[in-house]
């Protein structure tokens, strides 16, 4: 990428930016951001491009497609995927709720609760369902 300067922005005017969105892409390509040091680099660029309030619309549109990838990757790191068991481990602790107790709210067996929580059974639909009125949640987070 072609974007470092050591100011840290790399257009010191405006009529600095290229005009067209090839031209800009031709500094970075708008894509999935899969590290840390793409992400300052778009973010750098995102920077640059916004000091300016009269942005073409292709400009613009480049500042959007790299706004997109930069969020998008932001997102993935700060919210690291919850399964259903960690959701329902967490729920359960802030209740102070026992495994038993959980097995009452499935209606199965009294073994049933533990069996899920250690990972030997998979919380099904109907588990899913059950959770979802118990905690007021919406089933597919179990899941």
């Amino acid at each position: 990428m072609k974007v470092s300067n050591p100011r840290g922005n790399p257009f010191t005017t405006l009529p600095k930016v290229p005009k067209t969105y090839r031209a800009l892409c031709d500094l970075w390509l708008p894509r999935p951001i899969r590290d840390a040091d793409t992400a300052a680099k778009a973010t750098a660029l995102i920077d640059g491009l916004a000091v300016f309030t009269s942005l073409n619309e292709d400009q613009l549109d480049y500042l959007d497609a790299v706004s997109h990838f930069v969020s998008a990757y932001e997102g993935e790191i700060a919210s690291p995927k919850v399964t259903g068991l960690d959701l329902l481990k967490s729920l359960m602790e802030d209740n102070a709720m026992t495994g038993a107790e959980l097995s009452r709210v499935l209606g199965g067996s009294r073994l049933l609760g533990p069996m899920i929580l250690r990972g030997e059974r998979n919380i099904t639909a109907d588990h899913a369902r059950k959770l979802s009125t118990h905690f007021k949640l919406s089933p597919g987070a179990f899941l």
